[in-house]
């Protein structure tokens, strides 16, 4: 096929890419090989098209059209790709839902978006039905029943597979929270295009008549869903799914699809590593040819080890759901820079600044601010104060917190973050939604969650309290604090331990000092992001 792909017109190409139908060119080449491969089924490239084309006249059915959003609550499976390949031709904006979030925290996201059509698998039926609300115009369920849905399959079933007349490429929505308050969704009035990587002359350098991809990460992540499903979605190249990261089964599943591509965090890293060798030697990885890895930072040392593993295969980037993702250095670069994510291009605009704004010399540690896209600037959705909050009083450049600095070559150094998130395994969390559920206890005066040191994790999540008087910090209250918070936070932002303290620091102004309670667990250690 690779012959066919190179002798293509690269406008017509192009031209599908925009009009978010590039499957419909691996459905012709290629209709009976597997694009999909995962647990709970596969598909064909030729299935693939035909039910995103049926997903699409389900949608156009109801009404639900260009502009129009669509929330969806699914675990890797084939229909995950069915919907997004739907979504990308019906000019639909996507909002992918965190299964592991509490019914409430969905709930709201789902609201927040504006969602006119929900599509919800069959393994959420309570976060499901607590996300329904009268915007919804059409609830479909995946994979089972769950009431006041209809069925998924059988909707696909009543319509055509042919191609949509007038095929608008649409967008996705994701969800970052901020320091404080709900989560906020990154809208952009503007749809990013995907094009096929195929070849020498592109990145990912796929080869889509023998390359695998492998998506070892939840696809509603920005990550994954677009290095290990948008990417090789418009490069005809399958998709190998796992339903949740286990590291032998990793191992296994590279062997026996022959992965070559695939986008991991450090926390996999580790927990690979920490295979007895033996059980590592057990599997064939020649194939691997393509690690990406970001979301956060790799220590320099499981890095290494990787690298004397399996070679120089480790790409690394440095984004954020917003954008600004123009850093990236090869394996061979690293070697030569440990720990650095990358060449800063004074080109692209990112500036490393002080307090001041200025902007600060070789060496020196700074705030980084990204240039907004002049193609697809993204905004806070319904939400202009915290869009004006992240930017630059010019409106020319935003941050996201982040601190580092660029040494004498020009590479960036990640050293720390201003706004209070912490990253645990790679998912962002962030402390004052932990704060706002403790301080409802009557026993709380104060309290300021923070993230601490964790060697497999990076960071863990760890909660300091201040109680009012009349109640003692014992073993017994800690237990207490966590029981009462459980049932109202998803399970990774749960602390893993309390920390009681007399007073919490406040500044004049009366914020939370999070800078100076986290300090004495980092002391003699360097906080990376």
């Amino acid at each position: 096929m690779n012959d066919v792909l190179t002798a293509l017109n690269p406008a017509d190409v192009m031209s599908l890419a925009e009009q978010g139908m590039l499957s419909s060119l691996y459905a012709k080449l290629k209709p009976d090989a597997v694009a999909i491969q995962a647990p709970r089924g596969t598909r064909t490239f030729g299935e693939l098209h035909a039910n995103a084309n049926r997903l699409a006249a389900a949608l156009r059915r109801a009404g639900i059209g260009p502009g129009d959003h669509i929330a969806m609550l699914c675990p890797n499976t084939p229909e995950f790709i069915e919907v997004l390949a739907a979504n990308l031709r019906s000019g639909t904006r996507l909002t992918p839902i965190n299964w592991h979030l509490s019914a409430a925290e969905a709930a709201y996201i789902v609201g927040d978006c504006h969602a006119k059509a929900f599509i919800a698998h069959a393994d959420f039926p309570a976060a499901a039905l607590a996300c329904l609300n009268a915007r919804q115009v059409l609830k479909l369920a995946i994979g089972g029943e769950i009431e006041g849905f209809s069925s998924y399959e059988a909707a696909l079933a009543a319509e055509s597979d042919a191609d949509p007349e007038n095929p608008t490429h649409g967008a996705s929505m994701m969800y970052t929270s901020g320091t404080t308050g709900r989560p906020k969704g990154v809208f952009r009035a503007r749809a990013i295009v995907v094009p096929p990587q195929w070849g020498p002359g592109t990145q990912k350098g796929y080869e889509p008549d023998t390359d695998v991809n492998m998506c070892c990460g939840p696809a509603y992540h920005a990550a994954p869903l677009a290095f290990d499903i948008a990417q090789p979605l418009a490069a005809g190249v399958p998709i190998v799914l796992m339903e949740k990261f286990d590291p032998e089964l990793w191992l296994a599943t590279v062997e026996k699809y022959q992965v070559t591509h695939v986008h991991m965090v450090a926390t996999m890293f580790q927990r690979i590593l920490a295979l007895p060798e033996a059980v590592r030697a057990r599997y064939d990885l020649s194939s691997l040819r393509y690690i990406l890895h970001g979301a956060a930072p790799t220590p320099p040392e499981v890095k290494h080890a990787m690298i004397r593993w399996l070679g120089p295969i480790l790409y690394e980037y440095y984004a954020a759901s917003e954008g600004g993702g123009n850093f990236f250095i090869t394996p061979q670069e690293w070697l030569q820079k440990p720990g650095s994510v990358g060449w800063l291009d004074p080109s692209f605009g990112t500036r490393i600044v002080d307090d001041q704004g200025n902007s600060v010399a070789v060496g020196e540690v700074g705030q980084i601010y990204f240039p907004h896209s002049a193609i697809a600037r993204f905004e806070y959705f319904n939400d202009k104060e915290k869009t004006a909050a992240a930017s630059t009083a010019g409106g020319t450049h935003f941050t996201v917190g982040d601190m580092g600095y660029v040494d004498e070559d020009g590479y960036l150094f990640l050293t720390g973050r201003t706004a209070e998130c912490i990253i645990s395994g790679g998912v962002n969390i962030y402390p004052q939604e932990v704060d706002n559920e403790l301080v409802r206890h009557p026993a709380v005066r104060e309290t300021c969650t923070i993230g601490v040191p964790n060697d497999e994790w990076g960071e863990e999540v760890r909660a300091v309290v201040a109680l009012h008087p009349g109640y003692q910090p014992t073993p017994e209250m800690a237990k207490e604090l966590l029981d009462f918070i459980r049932p109202h936070l998803a399970g990774y932002k749960m602390p893993r331990k309390v920390d009681f303290a007399d007073d919490i620091p406040r500044s004049e102004a009366g914020k939370v000092q999070r800078r100076q309670v986290r300090a004495p667990y980092w002391a003699g250690r360097v906080k990376q992001i």
